[in-house]
């Protein structure tokens, strides 16, 4: 049986340079590519954590589309996936050795989302911060599975297509990142408003300096992981508990006679901070909320990472 977007005998791989030559089928299939940006987009980000690689990987996917015959290619949208999907996770398997020699904690890139992101739960959740940092508790095979499976909801014949796995393989794999994920996943999802008014009690304390106020609005098993990749100061490992979060935040703010502005921002789809010391952009802090207070906190301050804060990203499942 053929599986749409799968090649066969009258459908060529990708990777096979046999595609259009005339300039008006290159034109058509980049329409078609352009079409579905970013939704490729979406699906290399969530598989890798960065924007920079997934804007690697798309330029890398539409060399390949346009060697393509398109005319043989079944399910266009299909095939774009399976060739993006196949490149995030070459990058993934390179990129997690370059990670382990990161210095300090490794958080993913934020993303100022545009404002139909918040408003989709499910697409929401899917790049919440809390959520990528899970990810990358995964092998970049179970990665890749979850993300297509759980965010994308492709069939199981669809995802072997693209890690190159038998289906019952990918059954389980499916079923191993599930209950891998599930088992440290934030525990349910908090309403836009309810989310909004803890990080608004947050930055009411953090611009004032007040204690009380973080700890107030702080769950007392709340942790923040901080990364500076080096360049900036950030705290080597997580730093748990209201008590020592609070102290670390404040620490961090008073060591250095300083101006500091607080913006709210839609990071990543979900209510979030952009702080600027003596006007330039420092760091962003993705917060994560549950039952009205804060129970975990991302801080990015490596400036590498900071450079899709200045215009909205467009992600979509669909």
């Amino acid at each position: 049986m053929h599986i749409a977007g799968e090649p066969d005998e009258r459908q060529p791989a990708e990777d096979e340079a046999v595609g259009p030559s005339d300039s008006h089928a290159v034109l058509a299939a980049t329409r078609t590519f352009v079409a579905h940006r970013n939704l490729l987009f979406t699906v290399a980000y969530e598989m890798l954590g960065s924007a920079a690689d997934a804007d690697d990987v798309l330029q890398e996917t539409w060399f390949r589309w346009v060697g393509v015959d398109t005319a043989q290619v079944d399910d266009q949208r299909a095939y774009l996936v399976r060739i993006t999907t196949r490149q995030a996770l070459n990058r993934l398997r390179s990129v997690k050795r370059r990670r382990e020699a990161y210095v300090g904690s490794w958080l993913p890139e934020p993303l100022l989302t545009t404002p139909d992101v918040a408003t989709d739960v499910e697409l929401a959740e899917s790049v919440s911060m809390g959520l990528m940092v899970v990810l990358e508790t995964l092998t970049p095979t179970e990665r890749a599975v979850f993300v297509l499976r759980e965010a994308f909801g492709l069939g199981y014949d669809e995802i072997a297509a693209a890690v190159e796995k038998s289906t019952a393989a990918v059954h389980q794999i499916a079923h191993r990142a599930r209950r891998h994920v599930e088992a440290r996943r934030p525990r349910r999802t908090v309403s836009a408003g309810e989310a909004r008014a803890a990080v608004d009690a947050f930055r009411r304390a953090l611009e004032t300096r007040d204690l009380q106020g973080l700890l107030d609005v702080l769950a007392p098993e709340v942790v923040a992981i901080s990364d500076g990749g080096g360049i900036k100061q950030a705290s080597p490992r997580p730093v748990i508990g209201a008590d020592k979060v609070a102290r670390f935040v404040v620490a961090g703010l008073t060591k250095h006679n300083v101006a500091l502005t607080v913006e709210p921002a839609a990071i990543n789809g979900s209510p979030a901070l952009a702080l600027h010391i003596d006007g330039e952009l420092d760091s962003v802090l993705a917060l994560r909320v549950e039952d009205a207070r804060i129970v975990g906190l991302y801080l990015v301050r490596n400036p590498h990472k900071l450079t899709h804060i200045d215009s909205e990203t467009h992600l979509t499942l669909r």
